[in-house]
């Protein structure tokens, strides 16, 4: 993580959110934030090399990788709403990155705390203005690095009551964090009043040989651009984690699983999935 600017992730993320908008149909997430807050036009991300499978390019916006992205987003939109519409009034998005959910937020009097990086939340407050989009009032910023500050004394810090329910977005971060890291943030969330629940997504280690060593060619690309991978779970593994710590409802997916939900049982990831996404996953747990 560059202290001097926004992470790189968070980057290719939103430039994946931007060119799903134009290049993919059916649209699995309506974003139409995401290019003017990037301060690129739809003709400018139509000029972008289309990546293959034999020339995956910038890989985030390989098309895999970016339906994923869209897909885990939208997924955690979706229970947002399942959660707001049983009462809930609090969602905090950890590593926000530059996700556009705050400013396109469809539920009046539901408050979204965003927790990021404090240098990628100054850069993103720095693009909003620039592309004039409004910080709504049912927004608060939350600058916090996970692996040095308390992200409990941050958020009590920014008006987060931990006496009332909560939905906790984690989308892109897990990997990036040491296990202890991420197990502290994990008991923290289990710790809410109830309902609470947390969306993650996460990697689990490679099966094959073959899938190891494109595993790694990606971990070594992230970790040249100063943003290493540091945790990989098993399904297993996690759910127990996340039972051992009172989360014990976990309803988790494959990448593959995600997508071809939202494409409507179309056959394009039935079956063998693509390389590219045979490590992600995505869950859901609560208490």
């Amino acid at each position: 993580m560059d202290d001097d600017g926004p992470s790189r992730t968070a980057l290719a993320t939103a430039y994946a959110r931007a060119f799903h908008q134009i290049a993919d149909r059916p649209r699995i997430l309506t974003d139409p934030l995401a290019a003017r807050l990037l301060g690129v036009t739809a003709d400018e991300l139509a000029e972008l090399p289309e990546p293959t499978e034999d020339r995956p390019g910038s890989g985030a916006i390989y098309r895999p990788r970016r339906l994923f992205f869209a897909a885990r987003a939208r997924f955690a939109e979706d229970r947002v709403a399942a959660a707001v519409a049983a009462g809930v009034r609090q969602v905090v998005i950890l590593g926000a990155g530059l996700d556009t959910f705050a400013y396109r937020n469809p539920h009046p009097g539901l408050r979204v705390f965003e927790v990021d990086h404090p240098a990628t939340q100054v850069w993103k407050r720095q693009r909003l203005a620039a592309a004039g989009i409004d910080c709504p009032g049912t927004l608060t910023f939350a600058p916090v690095d996970f692996e040095t500050q308390a992200l409990a004394t941050e958020l009590d810090a920014a008006g987060f009551s931990r006496s009332d329910a909560a939905v906790f977005v984690w989308l892109g971060v897990v990997f990036y964090l040491t296990p202890e890291t991420a197990r502290a943030t994990l008991e923290y969330i289990a710790g809410q009043a109830r309902p609470a629940e947390v969306v993650f997504d996460y990697l689990q280690p490679a099966s094959t040989d073959e899938d190891g060593a494109q595993l790694r060619e990606r971990a070594n690309r992230s970790a040249a651009a100063g943003e290493p991978w540091f945790s990989y779970f098993t399904p297993g593994g996690i759910a127990a984690q996340l039972r051992s710590l009172g989360l014990t409802e976990v309803h988790d997916h494959s990448a593959a699983e995600l997508i071809t939900g939202y494409l409507d049982g179309s056959a394009e990831f039935v079956g063998e999935p693509p390389q590219a996404l045979r490590a992600s996953r995505i869950l859901r747990a609560s208490r």
